[in-house]
């Protein structure tokens, strides 16, 4: 009797590689960015990442895709996304200069539930109760990390929340994007709004930048560009199924880089919710796909 071959195909497998490659280089992308917050304001860092990024998102889409990438039906709904984006990597940013990494990497991935309430309340699609149950598992996460009312709390831990919030809104926003766009022209436009957008306003916080932290800039915008680009190929080789969930392995990283670079430590509680909130958010995405669901990676 022949054997059943049980392996996963090629491109799943290449899939899952490139998803966590990806995963850790915009790890790394945050660890950078942390560190530079010490001494410039976030919306600089922000600026300086998308001016450096920008030719090189353009150039891989070029490859890629070649000059139809650069075409776009609706420029608008871009530069909407932009404000978005630009919006929820400020708040992230400036969350890196009060908190710890990975305490804020774990509260950032509850933008899952957002997408779910939102979606529910305001776009009229159906939620059946098991989706709300995750809601709830992952909102019990949150207030297990943040504790309001608690000795530890900090104002300052709904900034990562709140970023959550306006990127479930970006993530939602793909919808109003022309079908006929790839997702390299979204790349391209988000990054190019986001550089606009940006330069408006940056040359009000602007810092000389240090000789010594060129390297760090370029490294942002370098691992930054590596990390969106080979998720965005993981998503395309294999079912978002099956690489979705390990966009989480982006808290191990976290959690690594916070204890070699800051020698920060995760408490019981802050460790019990991240384990709701990825365990919840896992379910949502097992069940979207189960439902046919799947939304459009940007």
């Amino acid at each position: 009797m022949s054997q059943v071959d049980v392996r996963m195909p090629k491109s799943s497998t290449q899939g899952i590689v490139l998803m966590c490659i990806g995963v850790a280089c915009l790890s790394t992308n945050d660890a950078i960015a942390k560190t530079l917050t010490d001494r410039y304001s976030p919306l600089q860092i922000l600026f300086m990442r998308n001016v450096i990024a920008l030719p090189f998102t353009i150039l891989i889409a070029l490859m890629i895709e070649g000059a139809i990438a650069l075409r776009s039906h609706r420029p608008l709904a871009h530069l909407v996304r932009g404000a978005l984006w630009v919006g929820a990597t400020m708040m992230f940013f400036t969350s890196f200069m009060y908190l710890g990494l990975a305490e804020a990497t774990a509260l950032i991935f509850v933008a899952p539930f957002f997408i779910t309430l939102i979606s529910a309340l305001f776009l009229g699609e159906a939620v059946g109760w098991r989706r709300w149950l995750a809601v709830l598992t992952g909102f019990i996460g949150v207030l297990m990390i943040i504790r309001p009312g608690g000795a530890t709390f900090q104002l300052i831990s709904m900034l990562p929340v709140a970023t959550a919030f306006v990127y479930a809104l970006l993530m939602l926003s793909a919808r109003w994007v022309d079908p006929r766009e790839s997702v390299w022209t979204l790349l391209i436009y988000l990054t190019g709004a986001g550089t606009l957008l940006s330069a408006a306003i940056v040359p009000f916080v602007w810092m000389p930048i240090q000789a010594q932290d060129l390297w760090l800039f370029g490294g942002i915008a370098i691992f930054g560009t590596i990390g969106m680009t080979m998720m965005t190929q993981a998503f395309r080789l294999s079912p978002a199924v099956l690489v979705a969930p390990l966009d989480y392995t982006g808290l191990l990283w976290a959690t690594l880089f916070g204890w070699v670079i800051w020698s920060e430590s995760l408490g019981t509680m802050t460790v019990a919710g991240a384990a709701l909130i990825i365990a919840s958010g896992v379910f949502t995405i097992l069940r979207d796909k189960r439902q046919g669901r799947g939304r459009k990676h940007a």
